[in-house]
């Protein structure tokens, strides 16, 4: 059975207060990932998130990637003192190590299905020691949407990519936390963590909230306490953070004299 009926998944459905919480998850989790100081960071969300301004917020630098690796139609415009809008088909307009951190939220790399390639690009820009964010779709997910299709025999198949079909005749790429792995290490990244997005279920946080003896506060708390590292037995998405590696500098920087 799918963990979220498929017309909840874009929040349009009744589940909103699990909405509320998965969405101050997602915020919280930002917040304690964003860079301690002022930084370049680039967010690949395609406009859909709410990433960029909570960065900007936090007194970064934000430049917002619009329509990513669709056909090539630049333009650059100033939407805040921090924020810039780009439309790109990649990242080829920013020179190698000339950003601090790259957001690729809104399951963009499932979206994407050259993931390899996406991935490739955002550590060619990053500086030695700058950090990636990245969301993708689970396999919990794409079982589900199998299933919920009686799709019963691609349920059997394990290739080492996992395509799903959705009702509306979209596709998307399913990981499980090793796929996640083995995608950021061949870009050359290394792994700091690998989770579910949320661990706690629609049900239980409809509970929670519902009791009025717990805040939303309090359950975002407790499922960010939780330590489900690399699980892929749980959660409609997968959350990583990757770092490029400090040695990076010494290879570029001997390529160069």
């Amino acid at each position: 059975m799918l963990p979220i009926p498929a017309n909840e998944l874009n929040g349009s459905g009744t589940l909103g207060p699990y909405w509320n919480f998965y969405h101050a998850v997602v915020a919280e989790q930002l917040r304690q990932w964003l860079p301690g100081g002022p930084s370049l960071l680039v967010d690949l969300s395609g406009g859909r998130g709410r990433w960029p301004a909570q960065a900007a917020r936090a007194g970064h630098r934000v430049i917002e990637v619009m329509d990513f690796r669709r056909p090539f139609e630049p333009w650059l415009r100033d939407a805040s003192d921090l924020t810039q809008k780009v439309r790109a088909d990649n990242l080829a307009f920013l020179p190698d190590a000339s950003v601090d951190a790259v957001i690729a939220e809104e399951r963009m790399l499932s979206v994407d299905l050259m993931a390899e390639s996406v991935i490739e690009d955002m550590a060619r820009v990053l500086k030695p020691g700058g950090r990636a964010l990245l969301c993708v779709d689970s396999l919990v997910l794409g079982m589900a949407i199998l299933a919920e299709q009686n799709y019963w025999a691609h349920l059997c198949q394990t290739g080492e990519v996992m395509l799903i079909p959705w009702p509306d005749g979209s596709i998307t790429r399913c990981f499980t936390s090793a796929q996640v792995r083995e995608l950021v290490t061949g870009a050359g990244l290394e792994v700091e963590w690998i989770r579910p997005r949320t661990v706690l279920s629609p049900s239980m946080v409809d509970r929670v909230l519902g009791s009025g003896g717990r805040s939303l506060a309090w359950l975002v708390r407790t499922e960010l306490a939780t330590q489900p590292d690399d699980d892929d037995t749980v959660g409609i998405h997968l959350v990583a953070s990757a770092r490029k590696p400090l040695r990076a500098a010494a290879r570029t920087q001997g390529h160069t004299t």
